[in-house]
């Protein structure tokens, strides 16, 4: 074992920021390359405001994984975003590389957290928005 093969804790209150983002949805990583020595995971907390969403996106060559720890998220993809799943609290989710999707609080009243996991890092590219009326049973709060 290298001298420098700790554990590395991330505090609740010292969550990192500098990751990217997309929109209203706010990506806080508590393991990654930004303020570890991670250098193939990125694990964070993601949340949604009641009624917020992403615009598209997506992850690059990031295979994704989530778990949804309270609320009502509804992740929309396929051809002009009319297909969706919805997550409720304890779902898993795995979203592939490259494919394009729109992360949604459906809650007009409630916050939606959840965890994230990325390989290599938090990769995110913003593609351009569509209108809310787009989203099927999408409403802002």
């Amino acid at each position: 074992m290298a001298e420098h093969d700790v554990p590395v804790i991330t505090r609740a209150n010292t969550y990192g920021d500098q990751t990217e983002q997309s929109g209203d949805c706010v990506r806080k990583s508590g393991v990654s390359p930004q303020h570890t020595p991670a250098t193939k995971i990125w694990f964070g907390q993601v949340s949604n405001e009641p009624g917020h969403r992403s615009p598209p996106h997506h992850h690059e060559e990031a295979e994704t994984g989530g778990y949804v720890l309270r609320g009502h998220g509804r992740i929309y993809y396929g051809k002009d975003y009319k297909e969706y799943m919805d997550l409720y609290e304890g779902d898993f989710v795995f979203v592939p590389p490259f494919m394009p999707h729109v992360e949604v609080n459906m809650s007009t009243t409630e916050e939606l957290v959840w965890l994230t996991c990325r390989t290599p890092d938090n990769l995110v590219k913003n593609l351009e928005d569509v209108p809310d009326e787009q989203l099927e049973g999408y409403r802002r709060s």
